[in-house]
């Protein structure tokens, strides 16, 4: 399981860098400074020359190249948890198939130019950032530990989820379509939940759970100030420190720390759920275990039964009825 758990940072780490290239790919107009797919200009991804990685080219030919890595790191973990047990073996496969399906969008994108690709593309890479990450604490020792939560933590935890991965298809609306007003919205939605939920996951006292909500309340704080400062750089008149390297930096930092909250509250929900699905199977035990017991004790009772009873038959037949005869 180490070599899972390790697998699954590195291939966590890589997401997050390749989050950030497909950021800049977005704000620098870089989508297509590279006109075919899957090779690059005629080359083989892996042998385009280093020379002519300039300007936009730099920015998409690094994410086609992060995007592979993940790729190949995502198969490795995916075969590191084969052997882990159903549970990861399928959530290993949901891995490989959305990897896959995140590069075929990727590559449409190019071919087809049709930009409501995009629209799909960048929250699924979020999708799949919650997934690995959940996969890197799944693999980790703190799974083991007992938690400790009531049903309704849970479903906030779900709301809360549900409500974040919203956010983040409505921010992909406002960089492709502009709905800045609806993506507003949506962070107050988010704003009015998640601190609910993180101030009552710290009330548990969950030795993994709390430290957790404890983060996601800081990442809250900073997507907040990114998010103003994103919305002054490019919806207000105001001059903004930096310029354009500011402009840039902002709402690639903002993708990024959006999906470090969705994976961290994804990781919560997770882990407020293993309490309760812990519970049932040991309910489900105890259950089997009642039902062998009493099984038993019916196999052990049974021949002593049907030996009284022969013994009440046989004592029941004199030896001069017409039946013996």
């Amino acid at each position: 399981m180490r070599l899972a758990h390790r697998l699954a940072l590195g291939t966590a780490v890589a997401t997050a860098v390749l989050i950030v290239f497909g950021g800049l790919v977005t704000n620098t107009g870089a989508a297509l400074a590279v006109p075919d797919w899957p090779n690059t200009f005629g080359h083989n991804l892996f042998l385009y020359p280093w020379s002519g990685m300039v300007g936009g080219v730099f920015y998409e030919h690094s994410h086609r190249l992060l995007g592979a890595t993940v790729g190949l790191l995502t198969l490795t973990l995916a075969a590191a948890l084969w052997r882990r047990g159903p549970a990861l073996r399928a959530l290993g496969l949901v891995a490989v198939a959305t990897v896959i399906a995140q590069g075929a969008l990727g590559g449409l994108r190019v071919v087809l130019l049709r930009d409501e690709l995009a629209l799909v593309h960048g929250p699924l890479a979020q999708a799949f950032f919650a997934l690995i990450a959940t996969l890197a604490y799944l693999t980790s020792p703190a799974a083991k530990a007992p938690a400790s939560v009531d049903g309704g933590l849970r479903r906030l935890a779900l709301v809360g989820t549900a409500l974040i991965y919203a956010q983040i298809v409505l921010g992909a609306l406002l960089t492709h379509a502009g709905w800045l007003w609806l993506h507003i919205g949506g962070a107050v939605a988010v704003f009015a939940v998640l601190p609910v939920l993180t101030a009552r996951t710290r009330r548990t006292g969950d030795a993994v759970a709390a430290p957790l909500s404890r983060l996601l309340l800081a990442l809250l704080g900073l997507q907040l100030a990114l998010g103003i400062g994103a919305y002054l750089a490019r919806f207000s008149p105001l001059w903004i420190p930096g310029e354009q390297t500011t402009m840039l930096v902002l709402p690639v930092a903002h993708r990024l720390v959006a999906g470090l909250i969705l994976s961290a509250t994804v990781v919560l929900a997770v882990r407020l759920h293993m309490h309760s699905v812990a519970k049932h199977v040991e309910g489900v035990q105890a259950s089997e275990r009642v039902s062998a017991s009493s099984a038993n004790e019916g196999v052990r009772g049974k021949p002593k039964g049907l030996s009284a009873s022969s013994a009440n038959e046989g004592v029941g037949k004199p030896k001069g009825s017409p039946i013996s005869k």
